[in-house]
């Protein structure tokens, strides 16, 4: 029997610099606008609600290379670089060829991807004065990452999380509140923005969309406060690179390549992050890699989606973003990958799309806890129910090499473990979970609201 094997790199071997895909893309993201003019934003626009740094870096499509800050890259040593796995029993039950291998960024303290982009968005808040930072959270990944940054730095953090996310993870509102951060579940009312929600709709279980309104608007009218987020925009997909600049390198350790990349897909963050450095190579080198997507069937933007500016949030409070997108008022299914429950993608993911440097593919709720199971069976780690999703979309392509007899590289980011969500997999053992499709007419309806700005 083969040994697994991992790889891991030195400290001194740890990427000292985060990747930016948009000064190399061929077709350049289309910027973000004012909702009432019209106009395209600049970093100074958006520094009012983020760090000025991260706005800086939202809209650069300059520099290719961005330095992570010294005293970002102590912090990160306390945990990277996160192993490159050989998933050598997965591939024996299910009798592929395809070699698959997964990065490990379930071994942090945090247990996911997210805190590689919580520790510099506080650094950077920290570093402008700021003592207080918002954000929302859907299953809780990131609301746990950035509680425990901003403590780091010495931030008070406000939390929004996802209702119905609270009701299925209450553990990881623990974890926020260990840290210090007080967490509250979106929609509330204790916002304007939460209140006209609950006004409208009073059994409003939430979706990543109320979240972002209630934590803008406390960003907005709280002095000294700057949002963060975990996923969507462009800077927290620069700072996930250090995932795929270090699978990189370890993939070199193993003396293969990737022909295909694969990650969950909510709002982009985890995919960026592995994809974006080996994406480089495509665009740069014409490298022949395959980059997919792994989304919720029941939250399908990538597939079933339109491309159109428009709102990050459900009330309205962000500027316009240019994306594929399910209309900003999509009521999300209650699954359990709540990080996955997001209406729209990040704009260089969009524009990625539409220049089919990549796609998307629908996982259904039961298809990925299947993959679930047979990965914690053989390899051990019971992963997040997100990460079910690549593994699921992972286990097609191997399934699809066993068909064709053809030895391909396979190569999947496991964004978290799933320890704090053994609910879930109680009620798929149980079997009491069940798959959600959304109507064509749902979506029609919903995108049918949308301001035509791109024609």
């Amino acid at each position: 029997m083969k040994k697994q094997k991992k790889f891991i790199l030195q400290e001194k071997e740890i990427p000292t610099q985060w990747y930016n895909i948009q000064a190399d893309m061929v077709n350049k993201p289309l910027p973000p606008i004012h909702p009432a003019t019209k106009q395209p934003l600049t970093w100074e626009d958006l520094a009012h609600i983020f760090p000025a740094e991260c706005s800086r870096q939202e809209l650069d499509t300059e520099h290719r290379w961005i330095d992570i800050p010294e005293e970002v890259l102590e912090k990160y040593k306390f945990y990277r670089s996160t192993p490159l796995v050989r998933a050598y029993e997965l591939e024996k039950a299910l009798d592929t060829p395809a070699h698959i291998y997964f990065k490990n960024e379930s071994v942090n303290p945090l247990g996911s991807h997210k805190i590689n982009s919580a520790l510099p968005q506080c650094y950077y808040a920290k570093m402008e004065g700021t003592t207080n930072v918002t954000t929302e959270t859907g299953a809780g990944q990131w609301g746990a990452a950035l509680a425990y940054a901003a403590k780091v730095f010495g931030l008070e953090a406000a939390v929004y999380q996802v209702k119905i996310s609270m009701q299925q993870k209450p553990y990881r509102s623990s974890i926020m509140r260990t840290f210090g951060a007080v967490v509250t579940g979106s929609p509330s009312m204790s916002t304007r923005a939460g209140k006209d929600i609950l006004t409208v709709n009073p059994k409003h279980s939430g979706s990543l969309g109320t979240a972002i309104s209630e934590a803008v608007e406390l960003a907005m009218t709280t002095p000294n406060c700057k949002y963060t987020l975990g996923s969507v925009l462009n800077h927290v997909g620069l700072h996930q690179t250090i995932i795929g600049l270090e699978a990189e390198k370890q993939m070199a350790m193993a003396g293969e390549y990737p022909d295909m990349v694969i990650a969950c897909f909510g709002g982009g963050s985890n995919f960026g992050g592995i994809a974006f450095p080996f994406m480089r190579h495509s665009i740069l080198d014409g490298k022949k890699t395959e980059f997919i997507a792994a989304e919720p069937e029941s939250c399908p933007k990538l597939t079933r989606g339109v491309f159109q500016y428009d709102f990050g949030d459900e009330a309205g409070l962000t500027p316009l973003l240019p994306m594929y997108t399910l209309g900003h008022q999509f009521k999300p299914a209650n699954i359990h990958a709540g990080g996955l429950r997001y209406h729209g993608a990040g704009v260089i993911i969009s524009q990625l799309i539409k220049d089919k440097m990549m796609h998307g593919v629908d996982i259904p709720q039961l298809e990925s806890f299947d993959a679930g199971m047979l990965f914690a069976r053989t390899e051990g780690i019971i992963p997040a129910p997100e990460s079910c999703h690549a593994i699921a979309a992972t286990i097609r392509e191997a399934l699809k090499c066993k068909e064709s007899g053809e030895e391909k590289v396979i190569l999947f980011n496991l964004s978290g473990h799933g320890l704090i969500d053994m609910t879930a997999y109680d009620q798929y053992i149980d079997g009491d979970l069940q798959n959600y499709s959304i109507p064509d007419a749902e979506i029609a309806k919903n995108v049918a609201e949308l301001e035509p700005i791109i024609k």
